[in-house]
């Protein structure tokens, strides 16, 4: 529908795209009437000659109106949105592809647990600003942040997370696409935060297990960095 909305590889990008849609058009149909409003009392009520000002201090009702309308509006948006905050907020699915994302100014660190799917052990790997995961499969995310907030950014997955000094944060996507694709830092985090930006390839089964081989020599053929 919006062209300009960057590619969506993501088994939950739509939900996502349809309530930005949702949200997208009643802002701007709320913009085009109250423009058309403002013109109309430009033209309507302009300074004429021999005709004085009538000055008022406010009309109840049209108050009301527009406090109540306004948080109809949020009460629906909140309602049709919780499905999805609790699939992509609350829910975390089992997931084979565990990977550990250090955010720092201003780089991604990306930490796999090697063959024994396993953290804080001798085969664990980390890499700059470089995820790799499979295509089709289920990634889970563990964010951090060693020195200010961050945000985790990957548009084309429609995931954004803010990354918090001292706190450990869960998320994540399932990519449908092969490709490389851009993580940028969503949170101006210091004068280097416009060159804080990392890529995500998405691999094909078969390419997946190739760069696990290359990363892990010992690994077995197959094998996975996080099972």
């Amino acid at each position: 529908m919006l062209p300009w909305l960057p590619e969506d590889i993501s088994t939950y990008g739509s939900q996502i795209d349809s309530l930005f849609y949702l949200v997208f058009w009643i802002t701007n149909i709320t913009f085009v009437l109250v423009q058309g409003a403002l013109i109309y009392f430009l033209f309507r009520y302009r300074r004429r000659p021999g005709q004085k000002a009538v000055y008022t201090h406010g009309n109840n009702t049209l108050e009301i109106a527009w406090t109540i309308a306004p948080s109809i509006i949020l009460v629906v948006l909140a309602l049709l949105s919780r499905a999805s905050w609790v699939e992509i907020k609350e829910t975390l699915p089992p997931s084979k592809y565990p990977v550990v994302v250090t955010a720092k100014q201003f780089n991604w660190d990306i930490t796999y647990p090697g063959p024994d799917g396993q953290f804080d052990t001798a085969d664990d790997k980390t890499i700059e600003n470089d995820l790799n995961v499979p295509v089709n499969e289920v990634v889970q995310l563990r964010l951090r942040s060693r020195d200010v907030i961050h945000s985790f950014f990957i548009p084309v997955l429609r995931f954004k997370q803010d990354m918090l000094p001292g706190r450990e944060i869960f998320g994540w996507f399932e990519a449908t696409k092969t490709g490389k694709y851009e993580i940028p830092c969503a949170e101006l985090c210091g004068f280097g935060h416009s060159g804080m930006l990392g890529h995500l390839t998405v691999h094909s089964a078969e390419d997946y297990a190739a760069w696990v081989q290359a990363q892990w020599p010992g690994a077995a053929p197959g094998g996975t960095a996080g099972r």
